[in-house]
């Protein structure tokens, strides 16, 4: 039986990430836990959350999953949701500047002030709602998702890795920003898959699925 660990670090929407992946793989056994062995005993791990950088990593740190978060991310398959692709990199903007995991080179910006570049009105910050992602490669877990489908954002920074070549996905809002990042063993999405519909599931079932 394939074991997924949600890393449980006291944020995020552990319990509809669960759901989710419960549904999609109904023969795995979903665990939500803080618990470092099982999180490193299991087949695959997920990594999700909302909210505050800066709160993420204290409740990291707090729970003593920092290293564990790491480990789990070089050696596993690992799914970073919302807020894990940005804990992943290694800086954030975020309230006056934030060292996160350095697991992938790069940093997490403010949107600032906004615009629509055809037509100069200011965008709402946060970029909340549904938004098209562009696969800009074909990676497994894109696997039966439709080019340019639509995902549920909710968030105020975004992404720069430093590597182009981390990049899976861009979503326009205001620029094209790099909303999906995949290297070896990780996927890591800006946007909510278990708020996603069909494509969101798909990509959920695609992570029970992949083989790295």
């Amino acid at each position: 039986m394939t074991r997924i660990a949600i890393i449980d670090y006291g944020m995020g929407n552990l319990r509809s990430v669960a759901k989710a992946l419960e549904h999609v793989a109904p023969q795995a056994q979903v665990r939500v836990t803080h618990d470092r062995h099982e999180i490193l005993q299991a087949d695959r791990v997920v990594f999700p959350g909302q909210g505050s950088i800066r709160d993420c990593m204290g409740e990291l740190a707090h729970w003593d999953l920092v290293e564990v978060v790491r480990e789990a991310a070089l050696g596993k398959p690992f799914l970073g949701l919302c807020l894990g692709p940005q804990a992943l990199l290694e800086f954030s903007e975020e309230n006056g500047g934030v060292a996160c995991l350095n697991v992938l080179p790069g940093r997490v910006t403010w949107f600032g002030d906004l615009r629509d570049p055809a037509t100069g009105e200011r965008l709402k910050v946060p970029h909340m709602g549904w938004n098209q992602v562009h696969q800009t490669d074909d990676h497994p877990l894109w696997r039966g998702i439709p080019q340019d489908s639509r995902f549920y954002f909710v968030h105020s920074y975004y992404l720069q890795p430093t590597d182009e070549a981390l990049v899976a996905g861009r979503t326009d809002y205001g620029f094209a920003f790099a909303s999906a990042l995949a290297r070896g063993n990780i996927f890591a999405v800006q946007f909510h898959p278990e708020k996603s519909a069909q494509a969101g599931l798909r990509l959920l079932a695609n992570f029970v699925d992949w083989n790295p």
